[in-house]
């Protein structure tokens, strides 16, 4: 199994519960900052790019 390489976004302070996402060939895994060992949610790559344009639409 490959390393994931888990990001988060550069708004989330040291210490702060954030999202944390990784990629891998054709899934996107979810994960909290807070407890990174903890549960993995598994998407794919379109299901993710609808999240983020609605977020986007509606931020404000």
């Amino acid at each position: 199994m490959p390393t994931l390489d888990w990001q988060k976004s550069s708004y989330c302070g040291e210490g702060d519960a954030c999202l944390n996402v990784a990629a891998s060939r054709g899934s996107v895994k979810l994960t909290e900052s807070s407890d990174p060992d903890g549960a993995i949610l598994h998407t794919t790559p379109a299901t993710w790019s609808a999240l983020l344009r609605a977020l986007k639409e509606n931020r404000g």
